[in-house]
C-alpha cells in the first residue's frame, strides 16, 4: 500500500480517516510522525506529534469538527508533546498511559483517561479498542479500529525502518512478545506512526520477529568468536550491514537483545563485557 506523504497536507486514507504528516522528519523519525485523525461529526487525534505550534494550529485546520478526543501511542517526544497544547485548545479529552521514568519521556502527558489493554475509546465514525504493545516503551498502546480490521500502530511497526529498542524502558522480549500478538490479530491493515500504509499484517509482523532473531544469532555469533566483548566492539561486527552513522542508535538495539539473552540465560555481563553462558 503506497500513498503520498507530504508534510502539512491532509490525506484521506479511507471514509472517515485522515492522515497529517508533522514537520519533523529526521533519520530518527524518517519523512515525520503521521497524525491521524478520526470520525465525521466529532473528531478523534491519534499522535498529535511534538510541541510545533503550527502543525497543532494544521489538525484544528484540518480537523474542520470539534474535536473531542486525543489518543497517545506512547510519550516519546515525536508523538505526544503536541497533546497538550490541542487539549488546552480544542478541551479534548486526553487519552493514554502516563510517562514511565527515565529521560526521553514527555513527562508533560496527563491523560484524563488512562487506556488499559482491551478499553474502548468512540464517537461519531469510529471506535477504538486499546491494545497493549510494550517493547518499544512500556507505555506503548496500539489502536485497533475492529470493524474496519485497521491497526494505528505508533512506533511498533513503522514502514521505512525497524524500531529501536532502548532499554531500560525498552524490551526486546516484551517487543518480540507483542509482535506475535499483532501476528495473530484479525487486521488487514497498520496505519504507522511513520511511513505509509502497510497491508499483510501477519507478513510484516513475522517478518520483523524473523529479522530481529537473525540479529540476535549474529550477536551469539559474535560474542562466541570474541569470547567477551563489549556492546562498542559488537556493533561494527553485527550492524555491518547498517550506515556507520547510525551505529550509537543501534547499539541501544544491540544491548536490548544482549539483556534478552541474558534473560534467557545465554549470556551474561560483568564489567560491561559480555559472555555466553
Amino acid at each position: 500500500m503506497q500513498d503520498t506523504l507530504q508534510v502539512g497536507e491532509p490525506v484521506e486514507l479511507a471514509p472517515a480517516v485522515r492522515r497529517l504528516l508533522a514537520p519533523n522528519g529526521s533519520f530518527m523519525t524518517g519523512p515525520g510522525t503521521n497524525t491521524y485523525l478520526l470520525g465525521t461529526s466529532e473528531i478523534a487525534v491519534i499522535d498529535p506529534g511534538p510541541a510545533i505550534h503550527q502543525h497543532v494550529e494544521r489538525i484544528i485546520e484540518v480537523a474542520g469538527a470539534p474535536i473531542c478526543s486525543i489518543l497517545v501511542t506512547h510519550t516519546h517526544p515525536d508523538h505526544s508533546p503536541a497533546a497538550r497544547e490541542l487539549a488546552g485548545r480544542t478541551g479534548a479529552r486526553l487519552y493514554g498511559q502516563a510517562a514511565p521514568p527515565g529521560a526521553q519521556q514527555d513527562k508533560s502527558f496527563k491523560p484524563d483517561r488512562r487506556l488499559e489493554d482491551g478499553d474502548i475509546v468512540s464517537g461519531p465514525g469510529f471506535e477504538l479498542r486499546a491494545v497493549h504493545t510494550p517493547g518499544h516503551a512500556s507505555n506503548h498502546l496500539c489502536f485497533a479500529w475492529d470493524e474496519r480490521r485497521w491497526l494505528f500502530t505508533g512506533d511498533h511497526i513503522m514502514n521505512g525502518s525497524t524500531v529501536v529498542i532502548n532499554p531500560p524502558d525498552g524490551n526486546m522480549n516484551d517487543y518480540l512478545r507483542s509482535l506475535r500478538r499483532v501476528a495473530e490479530m484479525n487486521i488487514a491493515t497498520l496505519a504507522p506512526g511513520h511511513g505509509d500504509l502497510l497491508g499483510e499484517p501477519r507478513r510484516v509482523a513475522e517478518w520483523i520477529i524473523r529479522h530481529r532473531l537473525e540479529r540476535e544469532a549474529k550477536i551469539v555469533e559474535a560474542v562466541r568468536k570474541a569470547g567477551s566483548a563489549t556492546v562498542m566492539e559488537l556493533v561494527d561486527s553485527v550492524y555491518d550491514d547498517v550506515p556507520e552513522y547510525l551505529h550509537r542508535v543501534a547499539q541501544r538495539s544491540l544491548l536490548a537483545h544482549l539483556l534478552r539473552l541474558e534473560e534467557e540465560g545465554q549470556a551474561s555481563c560483568s564489567d560491561t563485557r559480555w559472555t555466553l553462558s
